[in-house]
């Protein structure tokens, strides 16, 4: 019997390209994307989706029972920036619809649950090189309070209860299919978009501000390996890496396919975010654990969102 999945958020940037690959891999009528909202043409087309608010529980669970399901991959969140606008409604929505979904894993509801964190649980006094998997964490934003509180609160449902619950660190994720939803990373999805639409960048981010970031199928990738792996004995959140660079390296790569782009620096209050971020991840535990590797760097990156953000603007 294949495992039966229910995608909640799954009309976000990595909830979209998530689905779509849980598709191809388990079946279309397998998978069951989810969401408050309407997605893409795609994601609405190849296969059943169903209109869920992820704070409630009984709606959660109804859909669960009505498609026997027996993963969730817990998506929904409200990211940093826009976060920091709305504080109560990203602390309940990010900390509730976990919850929920934590509740139903204890009651034995679903078998398995993937929750997102990311590199936001880290702060100022976090060693920025190389942050370790263990180290201090004193976030400063909304969103990455509600995600060092979503960790313990895993960590509390699996060691009590014997859930299994996984989650990997994300760091900024890139890609060319769908829009960022509002992170103080998004400015390395923008300026691809602003390259070939305009030639020219502003960045909200300084010349140097160096972040640790990740290409989307790798982000895919890291995602679906880590949920097929035999359940992890000392970590249930890990961090991944696979690139780190600058607005001013990012320009350089795409400067080798377009000569005269022009970048600016405009740096605004998500400066002050990313400040408080590590400048690269040791995801070594990742590695030794379930063999995490990744397929992108910057150039085959950059080589990648150019040539398909091409096409879709001469479309």
């Amino acid at each position: 019997m294949k495992d039966t999945i229910l995608v909640l958020g799954a009309c976000g940037q990595i909830g979209t390209e998530l689905t779509l690959k849980l598709r191809d891999i388990y079946g279309k009528k397998n998978v069951i994307a989810s969401d408050i909202k309407e997605g893409n043409a795609e994601l609405m087309e190849t296969g059943i989706f169903e209109f869920i608010d992820a704070t409630d529980k009984n709606a959660i669970s109804a859909i669960i029972e009505k498609y026997k399901v027996t993963e969730v991959y817990l998506m929904a969140a409200m990211l940093s920036v826009v976060a920091e606008k709305f504080p109560d409604k990203a602390w309940n929505l990010n900390m509730g619809s976990l919850l929920n979904v934590l509740e139903l894993a204890k009651e034995g509801v679903v078998k398995k649950v993937f929750w997102p964190s990311s590199i936001a649980i880290f702060g100022p006094t976090t060693p920025r090189k190389l942050t370790p998997q263990t180290t201090v964490m004193e976030p400063t934003t909304v969103y990455g309070i509600s995600k060092l509180a979503g960790e313990r609160w895993c960590a509390y449902y699996k060691n009590k209860y014997k859930v299994d619950v996984r989650s990997v660190r994300y760091p900024g994720i890139i890609s060319w299919k769908t829009k960022p939803g509002g992170g103080t990373t998004d400015y390395a999805v923008e300026i691809y978009h602003e390259a070939i639409a305009n030639n020219a960048y502003s960045s909200f981010l300084s010349e140097n501000s160096r972040l640790p970031m990740m290409y989307m199928d790798d982000a895919i990738k890291a995602t679906i390996d880590f949920m097929q792996a035999t359940e992890p004995k000392e970590y249930l959140s890990y961090n991944i890496a696979a690139m780190d660079f600058t607005p001013a390296e990012i320009a350089d790569s795409i400067k080798k396919y377009y000569p005269d782009f022009k970048i600016t620096y405009s740096p605004d209050f998500r400066q002050q975010i990313a400040d408080t971020w590590p400048e690269s991840i040791d995801d070594s535990k990742a590695r030794e654990d379930w063999d995490w590797k990744p397929t992108f760097n910057l150039a085959k990156m950059t080589q990648t969102m150019l040539k398909n953000l091409k096409e879709m603007y001469i479309m």
